[in-house]
């Protein structure tokens, strides 16, 4: 099956669907963004002479890392730590990429490097959210895989 035979077989129009996708890409930017943002606040702080491929390197990887973390403690309340684990690591991967880098591409457009500053903030947020979402909303409603 081709992916446009998929899209085009999905149900775009379940807000319950929408609800649930939006609030398991929340989860998954606010784990993200501690680890992106904090390294990146990190070395603009530090000065330390990494060059803005190598800083929003690292912080993707600390970004996915962190939401990995998250994730295993909001799971670990609802099973145990090691399969709350094991299903934080499990979950999508392309979703996480995808919203690691829809941040730090908007922060280099609009900033000219890994800078972090009040107004770009929410534009990195924003596009962080929405970058995974209808990937999200189609796992959850084509698959029926979700983290929460």
């Amino acid at each position: 099956m081709s992916v446009a035979t998929l899209l085009t077989e999905t149900d775009w129009s379940c807000q319950h669907s929408w609800k649930q996708a939006s609030k398991n890409t929340l989860w998954c930017l606010l784990g993200c963004a501690i680890g992106d943002m904090g390294t990146i606040l990190y070395f603009q702080l530090t000065g330390i002479p990494w060059s803005t491929l190598a800083i929003m390197s690292l912080a993707i990887v600390n970004g996915i890392l962190t939401s990995i973390a998250l994730e295993t403690f909001i799971l670990s309340r609802q099973m145990p730590v090691k399969l709350a684990l094991k299903t934080a690591a499990g979950m999508s991967l392309i979703s996480m990429v995808a919203m690691e880098a829809a941040m730090n591409i908007t922060d280099v457009v609009l900033t000219g490097g890994a800078r972090l500053t009040i107004w770009v903030v929410p534009i990195m947020l924003l596009a962080g959210f929405l970058a995974p979402l209808p990937y999200n909303y189609w796992r959850l409603k084509t698959l029926g895989k979700a983290c929460h």
